[in-house]
């Protein structure tokens, strides 16, 4: 049975196209949000990856019991999130990475907001102690005309998700 005159709300899922990231110094991650409130974002980065997280388990195999396998959680580990954008005239990716090859880095905490279309936060991803693992620089070929892209990737100790 139909009803008349009873307006349905709709609510679509949020498209993927409309987010930012923001990379931060502190450790606290508390102020880490507070503060990334009131930054811009740290580039406009084209995709973003890596926001996953598996929970393991151990099984047993319990004696008598031939039917089934007993399932346990044990630990959570955390995807790396990888990073791609267009190379700009800013270096603060490489360097942030070449600071760990030279021996004097500093991990990062970072936000990642999803906006809805008319940019009002939808989801925040926070991750705690960003370590830059990897950096790759754009490959170049002169008879394609494709914008230049670098990508990083980054390990973390934590993901949290704010609805």
């Amino acid at each position: 049975m139909a009803l008349t005159g009873v307006k349905q709300l709709r609510v679509d899922p949020v498209m993927n196209y409309n987010f930012a990231v923001t990379l931060l110094e502190s450790s606290d991650l508390l102020f880490s949000v507070l503060s990334a409130l009131q930054l811009r974002a740290a580039g406009g980065f084209s995709e973003c990856s890596g926001l996953d997280t598996t929970l393991e388990v151990e099984e047993y195999k319990e004696g008598g019991n031939n039917g089934a396998i007993l399932k346990f959680p044990t630990r959570v580990t955390w995807g790396n999130i990888k990073l791609k954008r267009g190379v700009t005239v800013s270096t603060e990716l490489w360097d942030w990475h070449y600071q760990f090859a030279a021996g004097f880095g500093t991990r990062r905490d970072g936000l990642i907001v999803l906006f809805d279309s008319e940019r009002q936060p939808v989801r925040t991803w926070t991750f705690r102690r960003g370590l830059p693992v990897k950096y790759a620089g754009p490959a170049m070929n002169a008879s394609q005309g494709q914008v230049a892209v670098e990508e990083m990737e980054i390990a973390h100790e934590g993901l949290f998700v704010a609805g």
